[in-house]
């Protein structure tokens, strides 16, 4: 946990630092999912840059991967549960000088993109009764 970002989201009043930090943490991962990142010592340009399409896509996968089934409950903890709050969070960054953007980068990148709800879920295969599956296997 790096101080900026907490008194960041002191200061912003919306997002616990933990919203501020998962956001940090997905930057790189979504850099590498997209084959965009940056090798060690290599100056970062342009063609390092994600969209905001780009980076909400690897916000989730990242949260997929470390918060499972409980993703969408993480986020509705932090006040983030939709592309809008992602893009607040973000600009903030940006704001407080810990984030780049590109001339042509703008809040409304995040703007209702997708449904994180569903993204976050879809895909887990889950019985709804456990008696169901044994059922079945006779």
């Amino acid at each position: 946990m790096l101080p900026e970002i907490v008194e960041l989201a002191e200061k912003d009043g919306r997002y616990p630092w933990e919203a501020f930090e998962f956001v940090l943490e997905a930057l790189p991962h979504t850099q590498r999912m997209f084959g965009k990142e940056a090798n060690a010592g290599e100056e970062v340009t342009l063609e390092h840059h994600v969209t905001g399409r780009e980076l909400l896509e690897g916000i989730c996968d990242l949260a997929r991967r470390e918060f499972g089934l409980l993703a969408p409950v993480v986020f509705r903890q932090w006040g983030a549960t939709n592309t809008d709050d992602f893009g607040e969070i973000v600009f903030a960054l940006i704001d407080a000088g810990v984030l780049h953007k590109t001339e042509r980068d703008r809040k409304d990148d995040f703007h209702e993109l997708f449904d994180m709800n569903r993204v976050l879920t879809e895909g887990y295969d889950l019985l709804a009764n456990s008696n169901e599956g044994r059922r079945n296997s006779r």
